[in-house]
């Protein structure tokens, strides 16, 4: 066991279970059965392995990002987000829970300045302070659903092609504008 990919998803796996401050070189080489040199021949440091574990999502994010920011389609944009969600849940329970103990390292910021452009992009698209809430639940909301079931080691209630067409469907409808109900009698 000494492959990169090996390394990567071992990381990931304990940098979303410990935490990336809580988790050392020599826990991963353990686990992978090599040695902290061995590890660090194919990462230079925890960061860089940290990097190479988030990396695929981020590109990912960024990637869905910029397609948003070209075309404006937002059914793409939507079912685009939830395969992100669905595919890296991972790195959705580290963005979201990790995010704030993790300023200042560089793939972390990359992933905080795209959803500033998301935000941005919904601000701009919105006409009301209760459509940029509906994007702020619509969206974090959906993220934290993925990142709590890894966090509290729910097992989904369905199955991943229900979980896919339900996100869907309530994201979608939260991002619908809706006609405003009076609040008063």
């Amino acid at each position: 066991m000494s492959s990169h990919e090996e390394l990567r998803a071992i990381a990931l796996s304990e940098f979303a279970r410990a935490g990336y401050a809580a988790t050392s070189l020599q826990r991963i080489a353990e686990i992978a059965g090599l040695s902290k040199s061995s590890v660090l021949y194919h990462y230079s440091s925890k960061e860089a392995l940290l990097d190479a574990a988030i990396m695929p999502a981020l590109e990912g994010f960024e990637s869905l990002v910029e397609r948003l920011e070209a075309s404006s389609d937002r059914a793409a944009f939507i079912e685009g987000f939830v395969d992100l969600l669905l595919e890296h849940t991972l790195e959705v329970h580290m963005f979201v829970n990790q995010a704030a103990s993790l300023e200042d390292v560089l793939v972390f910021d990359r992933a905080n300045a795209a959803a500033v452009r998301i935000a941005a992009y919904f601000a701009s698209t919105t006409h009301s302070a209760m459509e940029r809430m509906r994007f702020g639940v619509a969206l974090g909301g959906a993220a934290y659903l993925m990142a709590s079931q890894h966090q509290y080691q729910l097992e989904p209630a369905t199955s991943i092609d229900e979980t896919r067409v339900a996100l869907i469907t309530i994201v979608t409808e939260l991002l619908s504008p809706v006609p405003v109900r009076s609040t008063t009698p």
